[in-house]
């Protein structure tokens, strides 16, 4: 990617070839100390110029699977002895780990340009991100629970004054209202689930199994939102014409390993007489691709397909008179 020269790039370099052209012009050795000083001058201009996507990487339960993402993107993550400051492997980029909630509100500010964060701490933040991709990583219920001898007629509170324990304040709040309800917030900082009975008459918390809550004799009442680690953008960065190429070069590295995921390359031999019946079977993304074997009897057939689509596909192109089917992972895949 060419970088472009700022106006004040072109500056100093004018003047560093002014000082070197004068000296050239009057026979002479060029002033040494002004040449470093232009010299100098040149590289930390021509540094400012460049464009620098500062991106924030979720701390904690997000972490390894953003970490394995990139990686699979062809992305290194290299942590240096300032273990908050990794070093990427793609150009133009710096990085900080942050905490998720951190992160969004850093993307809020335009102190970060790009960030992963979890849906619900956006919108318990109430902040205007640009959201890029859903990772579908670490999915979550943000859900109300309550103990089980706290409830009336099976799922439902009581009507009187409640307390609700939880670090989402917000977003509890606005449960609240919708609900109609008669109830305060009192604002936790982790381990949530422990507040009930003494200290909380119910919960607003995440769950992904639900096993926490059960463990500790709470039953899910509500559901507030579904969440997920996702890529999201400052408004200012996303706007910035010099940024959003490399915000969208970005999103298709990661896009094309989340597409891989979920698809397979599946192969697959067939006699040319059944060859039109194999291909109608096959839910590949455009066209399969289909090369002639030895002897032009019978051809290869290839295609991505989907990998929640094998367990009827496969026994429905033996069916069809398909031979020798191979299926193989896909590390990266570009539409």
């Amino acid at each position: 990617m060419s970088v472009r020269t700022t106006r004040p790039g072109l500056q100093a370099l004018r003047r560093f070839t002014h000082v070197c052209h004068s000296a050239d012009h009057l026979c002479c050795a060029p002033d040494v100390d002004l040449l470093r000083k232009e010299i100098v001058l040149l590289k930390e201009t021509l540094a400012m110029s460049e464009t620098t996507i500062k991106i924030g990487l979720p701390k904690g339960r997000m972490e390894d699977g953003v970490f394995s993402l990139l990686r699979e993107a062809g992305i290194r993550v290299t942590k240096t002895s300032r273990t908050y400051r990794p070093k990427l492997s793609l150009p133009h980029f710096d990085a900080k780990i942050l905490k998720p909630h951190d992160i969004a509100e850093m993307l809020a500010i335009g102190s970060r340009d790009l960030g992963f964060a979890g849906a619900d701490w956006v919108a318990e933040l109430n902040v205007e991100l640009v959201e890029l991709l859903d990772t579908e990583l670490d999915p979550v219920r943000l859900v109300v629970a309550a103990p089980t001898e706290l409830l009336e007629a099976g799922d439902t509170l009581p009507s009187r004054r409640l307390l609700i324990a939880s670090e989402y304040q917000t977003l509890t709040s606005q449960w609240i209202q919708s609900e109609k309800l008669d109830a305060g917030v009192v604002v936790s900082h982790g381990s949530t689930e422990v507040f009930p009975p003494e200290d909380a008459d119910c919960i607003v918390d995440n769950t992904a199994t639900g096993a926490t809550l059960r463990a500790n004799n709470l039953k899910i009442i509500g559901e507030i939102m579904t969440s997920s680690t996702r890529l999201y953008a400052s408004r200012k960065a996303f706007e910035d014409p010099e940024k959003r190429p490399l915000i969208d070069e970005f999103v298709l590295l990661l896009k094309s390993v989340l597409d891989a995921r979920k698809r397979v390359m599946l192969e697959v031999n067939v006699r040319a007489e059944n060859l039109e019946s194999v291909i109608e079977a096959l839910p590949c993304m455009h066209e399969p691709t289909i090369s002639s074997l030895h002897g032009a009897q019978a051809y290869a057939v290839k295609a991505a397909v989907a990998r929640a689509e094998l367990t009827r596909v496969i026994p429905e192109l033996k069916r069809r008179g398909g031979q020798d089917i191979v299926v193989s992972a896909i590390s990266q895949l570009v539409p």
